[in-house]
């Protein structure tokens, strides 16, 4: 691997030009400085014969400490046959998967099937519980990952209220989504 080039001085004296440009580290990595100004992190690798460019983020919330990490990481990837694009695509797809998978998602999709067959008043009882009472603490979680434990602190948050009865309504709900 060749030296590392960059310093942080470099880095940030580097100005906007006509055209974009790039600044070498070494080992692949570069930054790439727009014409906006804005710098953008880059690492060029080769992987099955063919030239590929990895985006690892943008400077300066990756420092060059953590972009040499990140290539780093990239080059051990590349050396077991992984390709890093192709594994960054997997993670994000898995990240969609997460969020497609909430509670609130799932909420939101049952609250629509159910509402067909309700009152418009149920159904924004209903909607009303969900909304206020569950998705605030469980709403972001990956409804696989919501054990009994997680659901009774929540309904013990509603009860602490003095609402016994919303919180045996909530838990109703909760167990129908």
């Amino acid at each position: 691997m060749a030296k590392d080039k960059l310093t942080n001085a470099a880095i940030k004296s580097a100005k906007p030009r006509d055209k974009a440009y790039k600044l070498f580290d070494g080992g692949g990595l570069f930054l790439l400085v727009n014409t906006s100004g804005a710098k953008y992190w880059r690492i060029k690798y080769r992987i099955n014969n063919k030239e590929k460019s990895l985006s690892l983020g943008v400077y300066p919330l990756i420092s060059l400490k953590d972009a040499r990490e990140k290539r780093f990481k990239a080059k051990k990837q590349i050396a077991h046959g992984i390709d890093p694009n192709d594994l960054k695509k997997a993670e994000k797809r898995a990240q969609r998967e997460i969020a497609d998978n909430s509670f609130e998602a799932v909420g939101y999709e049952w609250l629509e099937k159910k509402k067909l067959s309700w009152s418009k008043v149920h159904a924004s009882k209903v909607e009303w519980m969900l909304v206020s009472n569950l998705f605030p603490w469980l709403g972001k979680r990956p409804i696989a990952d919501i054990d009994p434990p997680e659901l009774l602190a929540t309904l013990r948050r509603i009860e602490s209220r003095g609402a016994l009865e919303t919180a045996k309504r909530v838990k109703q709900v909760a167990g129908q989504v």
